[in-house]
């Protein structure tokens, strides 16, 4: 499957009504012959990379509609998130095209971004776990326009509906259009900044840098 097949495959999860949705396998993208080497060892470009601290966020949506449904709420925690742009307001998010929660958010057509706060690792580690009740003993409420989960305790929430999907090797590219955002996990958004804010969560070289 090349990269327009990868595409239409993505923009199809948001198109899916009552059917369901498998993730995409791992592509087979190689810059490289079989017979050759690799340019960029694998270990060594998550050991460079890791050089770079990010923030971490969790991004969930809520519970949607169709036949394979559960009725639960989708959340994941995430690195690679960033602002996109202000005119329109556009965020985005990367995913691995084999999560079995990025179907669920693509078939919800929205989500919400939590931006953590330093001390909050136990909640981030909750929301990467698999084949677990993330939300188990999460206290949140609905975001005000997607009603996605907006975790209690997040430095900052961001209310999106999915604008468009691209492929990115082994990851989908996520662009979401800004509904509604605002800080400590609740309020209209006006917040003007002053006053002790917490730090946020980092995550730098495989570890939380407030552990």
């Amino acid at each position: 499957m090349g990269h327009a097949g990868m595409a239409a495959a993505a923009v199809r999860y948001l198109r899916a009504e009552g059917r369901p949705v498998e993730p995409l396998p791992r592509p087979e993208l190689r810059c490289v012959r079989e017979d050759e080497r690799a340019p960029v060892d694998a270990g060594e470009f998550r050991r460079v990379l890791g050089s770079f601290a990010s923030g971490v966020t969790v991004v969930t949506a809520p519970a949607a509609d169709g036949a394979d449904a559960d009725g639960a709420p989708a959340g994941f925690a995430c690195q690679s998130f960033s602002s996109l742009s202000l005119d329109p307001p556009l965020v985005v998010f990367m995913v691995g095209r084999t999560s079995t929660t990025w179907p669920r958010i693509a078939r919800a057509g929205v989500f919400c971004v939590n931006v953590l706060g330093a001390g909050q690792q136990a909640l981030c580690r909750a929301f990467a776990a698999s084949g677990t009740d993330k939300f188990a003993g999460v206290d949140h409420d609905p975001a005000p326009v997607s009603g996605a989960p907006r975790l209690a305790g997040a430095l900052a929430w961001i209310d999106c509906t999915i604008h468009a999907v691209h492929t990115g090797g082994d990851h989908l590219i996520v662009v979401g259009r800004v509904n509604a955002l605002g800080t400590d996990g609740g309020g209209d958004g006006n917040a003007d900044g002053d006053g002790d804010e917490p730090p946020p969560l980092l995550f730098h070289r495989g570890r939380f840098l407030s552990d």
